[in-house]
């Protein structure tokens, strides 16, 4: 293998979109979970760009202990959707379950807002397009919290793939497993509510290994065929699922758990060679990268950025520079409509078409 087909992953923890501009957008933090407390806020805190001022939460010890830990002002949901301190936040983050995304979005669009919106977008097609189009029409940013995309060894991979690194891509697989009963929550938890999830595994993980792929071939899906699998513990979700997606030049095969060992991995075959990406999902992993051509095989080790540091900065480096995010809501909304076509070709047992 030839050096040169390897200098895109020189310095592959640096920012190939940072310009330094000047500036500061402050944050109004919606929902105050497990994830958002233990992982966004720091994040946020520790970003260049970016810092948290304002926190809402419907729990009042949760919301008081939050703005103290930040220095932020705590806010109920009924005063966010009032307009209380949109004086003190510039944007917002939104990070409830994703049947609540929507009202949330259409708040921060109503105040004139723009949106960091976890994914799932929403829990269904129909409620993903509204948040879209109601930051469409209000004139303000919307963008999909794909943290993978800005995870910098990750877009190295896409600039890679994009040279021709490994010819014409042909065939992608990606899995993302993990036991989402084995912290403290156990079955009461709203990831196992299809009303507030719009799925399980698929809505979940699932959405990882679909949107990457997505990223790294710069495709959406044309068609899709799956399956799912559940059992008693996990209700009405899908604690497996099993799905293909038809790009127009390449076929991907994809799962994810909600059981089971942890596991997350994607890999592309290519006419002249593969890659995969072990560790490929988890939040703040070291990640290694195995390239195999027929000049030979390289493995890429200790690349590990805080790509959620790296999600935020990036969206707010969009709003200082006035540039649109590349995960904005439209591709947030393909992944919410690839997701509910699966449902559908699980349950008709036949391959379902995305217009």
């Amino acid at each position: 293998m030839s050096d040169t087909s390897l200098d895109v992953f020189t310095g592959a923890d640096g920012r190939d979109w940072d310009t330094g501009p000047d500036g500061i957008v402050r944050m109004a933090v919606v929902g105050l979970g497990n994830y958002a407390r233990k992982v966004s806020l720091p994040a946020i805190a520790e970003s260049d760009y970016c810092v948290p001022s304002v926190v809402v939460s419907g729990t009042e010890q949760r919301r008081i202990e939050t703005a103290r830990e930040y220095d932020a002002v705590g806010v109920t949901y009924a005063e966010y959707a009032d307009g209380t301190a949109t004086d003190e936040y510039d944007a917002v983050y939104v990070a409830t379950p994703n049947r609540e995304h929507l009202p949330h979005v259409e708040t921060a669009a109503e105040h004139g807002k723009a949106v960091v919106c976890e994914k799932p977008l929403e829990a269904t097609a129909d409620r993903a397009r509204q948040a879209v189009e109601a930051c469409e029409n209000a004139g303000v940013t919307l963008m999909t919290a794909y943290r993978m995309q800005t995870d910098p060894l990750v877009r190295r991979l896409r600039e890679f793939v994009r040279e021709g690194g490994i010819g014409e891509p042909i065939r992608l697989f990606g899995n993302f497993s993990f036991d989402v009963l084995g912290g403290s929550k156990g079955p009461d938890q709203w990831r196992l509510d299809e009303h507030l999830a719009g799925g399980g595994a698929l809505m979940d993980v699932g959405v990882y290994p679909l949107n990457t792929a997505r990223f790294l071939l710069d495709a959406d899906p044309v068609s899709v065929w799956g399956t799912t699998r559940t059992s008693g513990p996990f209700g009405d979700v899908d604690e497996h699922v099993d799905f293909g997606v038809e790009f127009p030049d390449a076929v991907g095969n994809f799962s994810a758990s909600f059981s089971g060992h942890s596991n997350a991995e994607l890999s592309m075959l290519g006419t002249d060679g593969q890659v995969a990406l072990r560790d490929a999902f988890g939040v703040g992993a070291d990640r290694t990268l195995v390239v195999e051509t027929d000049d030979g095989t390289v493995e890429l080790e200790g690349f590990g950025s805080d790509e959620t540091v790296e999600e935020f900065d990036y969206f707010a480096h969009c709003l200082l520079t006035d540039s649109p995010p590349e995960p904005d809501g439209r591709d947030g909304l393909v992944d919410v409509e690839t997701a509910m076509a699966v449902y559908r070709a699980a349950e008709q047992g036949s391959r379902v078409g995305i217009d």
